[in-house]
């Protein structure tokens, strides 16, 4: 399985990128294959909602910036994770940009090898996530009909051996 995991952390050595390094053994140690792309280090523009992308670029963002590394990668990937922390009840504002993005890439239909999702959230105080979830819930496994494959917080109880179990059953 090819499992792309988007980090919207800043800081590599976080509470996201402990779940990620989890989740990452766990996914590599049953033999699939594991990208992380860090959108922090990205340069990702925002969505311009110039609807070029759903008319003559058939299904092509008219921006050329670092998106297209993400866009390279989505025919082939079978899961999605989305790892964050929280900032203001819901997911970085990087992270965010490059799920505003998803827009051109889900046109016609998403990608037919796109699957499964799962979402890790860090943050300093326990359910302070309901922008996050709720984006996930409506967005990757509502809208997409995604396999929902867990929604993980730092506040969990054994998270990192949780995440890594997930994973290593995928």
């Amino acid at each position: 399985m090819n499992i792309l995991v988007l980090n919207g952390s800043p800081r590599p050595r976080g509470e996201t990128a402990k779940m990620i390094a989890a989740f990452r053994s766990g996914a590599e140690g049953a033999g699939h294959r594991v990208t992380v792309i860090d959108v922090c280090r990205l340069n990702i523009h925002g969505c311009l909602a110039c609807e070029y992308c759903h008319g003559k670029g058939q299904g092509a963002c008219v921006q050329k910036d670092d998106m297209q590394r993400i866009y390279d990668r989505l025919p082939e990937t079978d899961m999605l994770v989305l790892a964050s922390p929280i900032y203001y009840h819901n997911l970085s504002g990087q992270l965010k940009c490059a799920i505003d993005r998803f827009y051109s890439a889900l046109y016609p239909t998403a990608p037919a090898r796109l699957r499964k999702a799962a979402m890790f959230l860090a943050s300093g105080d326990a359910d302070m996530d309901v922008g996050a979830r709720f984006s996930f819930e409506g967005d990757f496994l509502g809208y997409l009909g995604l396999e929902d494959l867990g929604l993980y917080t730092n506040h969990d109880e054994d998270v990192l051996n949780k995440i890594a179990a997930m994973a290593a059953t995928l």
